[in-house]
């Protein structure tokens, strides 16, 4: 079988891996479950691809990612329950139903219109679907708990925030994360210190950091993604000048480590190379 630019051709293959007896044995033992981590795997390879600017390598994670909604679809198609042209129908009518701005009468000229435009109409899909059972009547409903923490984080503080239940001042926020930092420290200085209600302190401190990121139309996870990229270079203009010196980060002392960090800061702020 050859490659092509045709999506048929990819459905053939993987058709191809799950036949009985002639497919290949692996593919045949997945199905939804076992498939899905690698979904959310590809998708945040895709994620980090766009991050690090490398197209090239964007294009080949594309590529996986498509693979598992091909994966998903054959599995569904093999249970009679959908296929991959039903997947394709159905995002090409979401498309059009969710954009009458551009496919129809509807005049929106912001962004965030646009977005106002786009809820508005989610929610009347999910009435005229007779949204579900009673779990999921309430105002944070539809948060799939898979999320990443920081992410659900952010979509649960969303929905509150539509209801009223927030804050209308990045202010308040920070005065916020600074109780909460408050709270940590009480927790610390008690005599007997409980892990577990300190962590949990933290937990509450993350939250109240993602609710600021919010405020600030950030993506908290893509925030943390930059600043995760930055401590790597850093710690690794560390280590270069370390080694330079003959020694390691292990054999050095935190002061000496303080030093160089603040020293690869100053240099990207002013914008030297490392």
């Amino acid at each position: 079988m050859t490659p092509s630019r045709d999506i048929a051709r990819l459905l053939d293959i993987m058709a191809a891996l799950r036949s009985p007896k002639t497919g290949c044995p692996w593919d045949l033992a997945q199905n939804f479950s076992t498939i899905a981590p690698y979904t959310l795997e590809e998708a945040y390879e895709v994620a980090d691809a766009i991050a690090r600017g490398d197209l090239a390598d964007l294009r080949e994670e594309l590529g996986d990612l498509l693979l598992q909604v091909v994966f998903h679809a054959r599995m569904a198609q093999e249970q009679g329950a959908f296929e991959f042209g039903d997947v394709v129908q159905g995002i090409t009518e979401k498309l059009i139903r969710r954009h009458p701005h551009v496919f129809g009468d509807e005049h929106k000229d912001t962004a965030r219109a646009v977005e106002g435009l786009w809820e508005r109409i989610k929610a009347e899909e999910k009435a005229a679907r007779g949204g579900g059972g009673s779990d999921d009547q309430g105002a944070l409903a539809g948060v799939p708990v898979a999320l990443p923490a920081l992410t659900r984080a952010l979509k649960l503080q969303a929905k509150a925030g539509k209801v009223g239940f927030d804050w209308n001042d990045p202010r308040a926020v920070l005065r916020k994360i600074r109780e909460e930092a408050d709270e940590i420290e009480a927790e610390l200085d008690r005599a007997e210190r409980d892990d577990a209600a300190t962590a949990a302190e933290v937990g509450d401190l993350l939250f109240a950091v993602v609710n600021l990121a919010r405020h600030l139309r950030a993506d908290p996870e893509a925030v943390l993604r930059q600043t995760n990229r930055k401590f790597e270079r850093r710690f690794a203009a560390i280590e270069q000048s370390l080694a330079a010196k003959g020694k390691t980060p292990a054999g050095s002392t935190l002061a000496e480590m303080e030093a160089l960090w603040n020293e690869a800061k100053a240099k990207e702020r002013s914008g030297s190379s490392l």
